[in-house]
């Protein structure tokens, strides 16, 4: 049995899709992080969705500090650089979709649809 999990990636400053934003995907073990892929999103935001097929908690790492300073709304120091969304996924409970919502100084997150 598998589960699909899916993200996008809004950038609230300008209320659009964050273009080419790096993000990682790692699934968390007790004593250990073991790298599944890394990924761009696209115009719209969004990366391929992925299958996943081991229940567990996994931790999506998004190269906000990279987005931004490659944008007009940057800081230095950078008060955000990566941001690790760490989530438990249950098989046959559903898909995940895991989105970020981001500014230079603020991050949401929800499981979505």
């Amino acid at each position: 049995m598998t589960i699909t999990l899916s993200t996008h990636v809004l950038n609230t400053v300008n209320g659009i899709p964050a273009k080419e934003m790096i993000i990682e995907l790692w699934k968390v073990n007790d004593d250990d992080h073991i790298f599944l892929t890394k990924m761009e999103t696209n115009s719209d935001g969004r990366v391929p969705p992925l299958e996943l097929n081991v229940a567990g908690i996994y931790e999506l790492v998004f190269y906000v500090g990279d987005y931004f300073k490659e944008s007009e709304t940057s800081t230095e120091p950078m008060f955000l650089d990566l941001v690790p969304i760490r989530f438990g996924v249950e098989l046959g409970k559903g898909n995940y979709h895991v989105p970020l919502l981001v500014s230079p100084w603020s991050y949401q997150t929800y499981r979505g649809s």
